[in-house]
């Protein structure tokens, strides 16, 4: 199993925009919602269940995942939701392993937003917090997605805290300034892990 740093930070913390200056430098990046939205793509035994459990409105036309509805639904419900991660995880962990374990680059980056509230630090080698403060978070939300104060405000209490997370952190990343404000760390970084990961593998 290659060295694998953990990425983690709230919503509008801007995990995607790190994680890709990861990849620039030839990093392969495992991203657990892309794997999320893989396990329930149309055909997979993962949206039968839902699909069989709620009925064809969890559906769009195209027979895809209505992904708002289903977040509407296990919002509402805890019992909904421990019954579609119970469904889900299970896979996810294994596509995440098989993907690790294929992985070529001297370390992987796994880019997990929920790694705290899912108690999932401890499959990493190194936990990397993407650290801002919450006005950004919701700043950047209502921005990007067009959503209201008091969704994003929902989002926010729903997600682990700033606390929570920088408690679990080996390295932190200021991310509350210009978008390539960070980009030195990010180098920095990427040079402590491939010392890491050398030293693992020797």
């Amino acid at each position: 199993m290659p060295y694998t740093v953990a990425l983690t930070g709230g919503i509008g913390s801007g995990k995607t925009t790190i994680a890709n200056v990861f990849a620039a430098f030839g990093i392969e990046i495992i991203d657990a919602d892309i794997i999320a939205r893989e396990v329930v793509e149309p055909g997979t035994p993962a949206l039968q269940a839902i699909s069989h459990r709620y009925g064809d409105r969890i559906l769009n036309p195209d027979g895809s995942l209505f992904r708002a509805r289903l977040r509407e639904v296990i919002f509402r419900s805890q019992d909904e939701k421990s019954w579609l991660n119970q469904l889900l995880h299970p896979l996810i962990h294994a596509r995440t392993r098989q993907l690790r374990m294929q992985a070529a680059s001297p370390y992987v980056l796994w880019v997990v937003p929920l790694l705290v509230e899912n108690g999932l630090q401890k499959l990493a080698d190194r936990v990397l917090v993407v650290d801002v403060d919450e006005e950004t978070q919701i700043a950047r939300t209502l921005k990007r997605d067009g959503i209201s104060p008091e969704q994003a405000k929902n989002i926010l209490a729903a997600q682990a805290t700033r606390q929570q997370r920088l408690a679990v952190a080996d390295d932190v990343i200021d991310n509350s300034g210009a978008p390539d404000a960070a980009l030195p760390y990010v180098a920095e970084l990427h040079q402590r892990y491939l010392a890491l990961a050398a030293t693992k593998q020797d």
